[in-house]
């Protein structure tokens, strides 16, 4: 009989736990259910969700998987998914809106990742979008012209038969249009990509995602051990953070 009551009451604890436990909690936003990167939703609907839930770094499902294949995941990629992880973050934009974020990048800096966002997220800092780059069809230009700030991309360096840092997730790139890749060509000229970029290739201007010594994010990747393109000398790569 005493045994019998004992599971019992422990049936019931277990029970309690469950329906208490965040990942059980519903939500009637179906954006932040489904996480459909791109979508803004209000602070109540987070509220419901749950804050934390919205800062979460997960193995590659098979459904994001299935996006990635072929594109940013090509078929000679040498880098295992298992090393990968799929990141989930809030972000705002510039009107201060909370906008869902994703991003695939290592294991080794998804930690990092997720507490600089969420520093950034809580100091208002404006980040336009952030979904894979795959919907970009892994390529990097209609990418970096719509702004969008992205992480693993299985490529070599343009020009060049090396792998790129993003080949590896262990590189990223924030609000890309105006913070562009800049190199001065032998004749004096500069490259500057994207080339729709180029008005922001002066950092001596003052314009709205523009990231310097004196930004947040990049002191919040700093912190975190990254290196930052905008301090290499043979070129500038503003939107540029690796580890």
């Amino acid at each position: 009989m005493f045994l019998s009551i004992m599971i019992s009451i422990a049936a019931s604890f277990v029970s309690c736990t469950t329906e208490d436990n965040n990942s059980s909690k519903e939500t009637s936003c179906p954006e932040l259910a489904a996480w459909k990167a791109g979508a803004t939703v209000s602070d109540d609907e987070i509220a419901d969700f749950g804050l934390e839930r919205c800062f979460v770094s997960e193995h590659i499902s098979d459904s994001v998987f299935q996006v990635m294949k072929g594109k940013s995941y090509k078929d000679n990629c040498t880098v295992p998914r298992s090393d990968l992880r799929y990141v989930k973050v809030l972000h705002r934009n510039q009107k201060g809106e909370n906008v869902l974020g994703e991003l695939v990048c290592n294991k080794e800096i998804a930690a990092d990742l997720l507490d600089i966002f969420r520093e950034l997220y809580d100091a208002r800092y404006p980040i336009e979008r952030m979904v894979l780059i795959d919907n970009y069809n892994a390529e990097d230009d209609p990418s970096m012209i719509d702004n969008n700030t992205s992480c693993f991309n299985f490529r070599f360096i343009a020009g060049t038969t090396k792998l790129s840092n993003h080949s590896m997730g262990k590189a990223i790139d924030i609000n890309p249009l105006y913070n562009p890749y800049v190199k001065q060509r032998a004749d004096g000229t500069y490259y500057v990509s994207p080339e729709e970029g180029r008005p922001y290739a002066d950092r001596s201007k003052q314009f709205d995602y523009k990231i310097d010594h004196n930004d947040l994010c990049f002191k919040l990747f700093k912190k975190h051990g990254f290196t930052w393109g905008g301090d290499w000398t043979s070129l500038k790569d503003y939107q540029h953070f690796e580890k």
